[in-house]
């Protein structure tokens, strides 16, 4: 399978202080890469990097083939192919559900509105809203809203779909909700990348486990290696912080 994207040495820094290292990974076309690690670790932010809403420091992000850090790429172009999926939804308050599924495929792919209301409602379908969608956010519980902006994302029809811990934001017996949708489009064949602190998600769905921790990748591989066998004594901690039920 072709890479879509691939991380070399990358690194970033908020002033002195370097909360990624060295970081380099690739997600192949198809593939459903998990991001797990406890907070701080450097997952969110490795992700605001790959879709350049954080500059980095230093490294190269390779897509098709190229260093889209180089000057002359247009990062605008560049963003449009990756779907992103916030923690806070970051819905349009003021617009319709439909009208928040239609306003980038409008403004950026310059399709006209009866196109983009047809792959709108496809997508609305598809996470299962399509009855919402004269709604405003607000009249929406978070579950939903979070399932709109899953299909906002995919309206723009990406290459790839980045998620930053789209459910921690969410009432818990929302989170099923969400998970669902995503396990769905998983099987699909969508190429995701999900930073998550859902343990049974990514053991389930991923492809492939990567382990953050301190600004490095400590460890990656096949979930059923990294669950059940892990070499690092790191994850090893983790693990057992995450998966043992707290009395």
């Amino acid at each position: 399978m072709a890479k879509v994207i691939e991380v070399q040495h990358l690194s970033k820094s908020f002033g002195p202080n370097e909360v990624l290292k060295d970081i380099d990974f690739s997600v192949r076309k198809g593939e459903v890469v998990c991001i797990i690690g406890s907070s701080g670790s450097g997952k969110s932010t490795l992700l605001r990097c790959i879709n350049l809403l954080e500059k980095p420091s230093g490294g190269q992000i390779i897509y098709k083939g190229e260093n889209i850090l180089d000057d002359q790429h247009d990062v605008y172009q560049y963003r449009q192919k990756l779907g992103m999926v916030f923690q806070q939804f970051n819905l349009f308050n003021n617009h319709n559900v439909l009208n928040n599924c239609m306003v980038g495929q409008i403004k950026l792919l310059k399709r006209s509105k009866a196109e983009a209301e047809e792959v709108a409602m496809k997508y609305l379908k598809v996470v299962g809203m399509e009855q919402y969608i004269n709604a405003k956010p607000k009249q929406l519980s978070g579950g939903q809203k979070q399932r709109v902006a899953i299909a906002r994302a995919l309206s723009m029809e990406p290459d790839v779909m980045l998620f930053d811990e789209p459910t921690s934001a969410l009432d818990p017996e929302m989170v099923g909700e969400v998970l669902k949708v995503m396990k769905e489009l998983a099987e699909s064949g969508l190429t995701m990348l999900v930073v998550t602190h859902e343990m049974g998600f990514a053991k389930e769905v991923s492809d492939r486990v990567v382990f953050m921790d301190k600004g490095v990748i400590a460890e990656e591989g096949p979930p059923e290696e990294i669950f059940n066998n892990p070499t690092q004594e790191r994850t090893r901690e983790f693990l057992k912080r995450t998966l043992t039920p707290q009395v």
